[in-house]
């Protein structure tokens, strides 16, 4: 069948055709995406304005006519931490749902650990052993560590590149104080949830998702996304190391002429270098590997298996 999944994150809204079946690889057929940046438009009391749930409700009718389109037969409509975390999370919801007839699920931060996770391990295979798995979004870092499908540990941390650049650099270029300040904050954060997998012992293989670690990947050397999906790209944090001394030299404007940055990410990069540094540092990862598959599989797969013991 074919199946739409519509991820209503802190950066985009993005609306991912697959055909799939169980049993199955899902296959791409179509991905239409819009830059919206909900976690950028919280008030002060951390409500989604008006506009920003306009703009929302006018996205989401976008997505759903590119899926009639499409012809997708099932919506799996989920939404992540700046919807959840906003103080009118419920009206917004219910006012989506009332001008579009989309149900929003809203996952927990843990939710999004786990599927994320899972996602990592049916690309890499059971070969791929013990699972570290980092995925740094717009609103939150995830962490997930396991053997199994099921992480044995999972944490979601509120260090999305987009929330922290917002929160943390007003300026740009940035100021280096606050991005000293952003630096400690964010290792802090992160340091208390390292022994927490710590406990479980080192994982045999670490990977990565998210845009950000793509574009830091590809800014250090990694494949062009273009050489398709199954080519092995590779983050090393000494090259890492290496790069976020630059990134906080340059402006927005600058970074997004640099291989791989698209306009629409330039601005956060940097935050989003701290949080990759700090994780692959406070981990003790010398290298990780990026992965193609991340939240949006997840549920895939996971409807897939209901689908497959129904």
């Amino acid at each position: 069948m074919r199946l739409g999944v519509l991820d209503v994150g802190s950066n985009t809204v993005h609306l991912l055709v697959v055909d799939a079946h169980p049993g199955a690889r899902p296959l791409p057929a179509h991905s239409h995406k819009a830059e919206l940046r909900l976690a950028q438009l919280l008030d002060e009391s951390g409500a989604i304005g008006l506009d920003g749930v306009e703009k929302l409700i006018a996205t989401v009718r976008d997505a759903l006519e590119a899926a009639e389109d499409k012809g997708v037969e099932a919506l799996l409509p989920f939404a992540t931490s700046a919807v959840r975390e906003a103080s009118n999370a419920d009206d917004v919801l219910a006012r989506v749902q009332a001008e579009t007839g989309v149900e929003l699920q809203v996952l927990t931060g843990a939710e999004e650990a786990r599927l994320t996770f899972l996602a990592a391990r049916r690309w890499f295979g059971w070969s791929a052993g013990k699972l570290l798995v980092l995925d740094i979004g717009g609103g939150s870092l995830e962490i997930a560590y396991g053997m199994d499908e099921e992480p044995d540990a999972a944490a979601s941390l509120p260090l999305g590149a987009g929330r922290l650049t917002a929160g943390w650099l007003p300026t740009d270029p940035a100021d280096p104080a606050d991005i000293k300040a952003l630096r400690r904050h964010v290792r802090a954060e992160i340091a208390r949830t390292v022994g927490e997998f710590s406990r479980f012992g080192a994982p045999d293989h670490v990977v990565a998702t998210s845009k950000t670690f793509k574009q830091l990947a590809r800014l250090a050397g990694a494949a062009r996304s273009t050489d398709g999906l199954y080519v092995q790209r590779e983050l090393k944090r000494r090259s890492l190391e290496d790069w976020v001394p630059r990134l906080a030299s340059m402006t927005a404007d600058e970074r997004a002429e640099l291989p791989g940055v698209s306009p629409g990410r330039s601005g956060q990069l940097l935050a989003g270098a701290l949080v990759a540094e700090g994780a692959m540092d406070l981990f003790a990862v010398e290298t990780l590997e990026i992965c193609p598959w991340a939240l949006r599989e997840g549920v895939i797969l996971r409807r897939l298996d209901q689908m497959a013991s129904e």
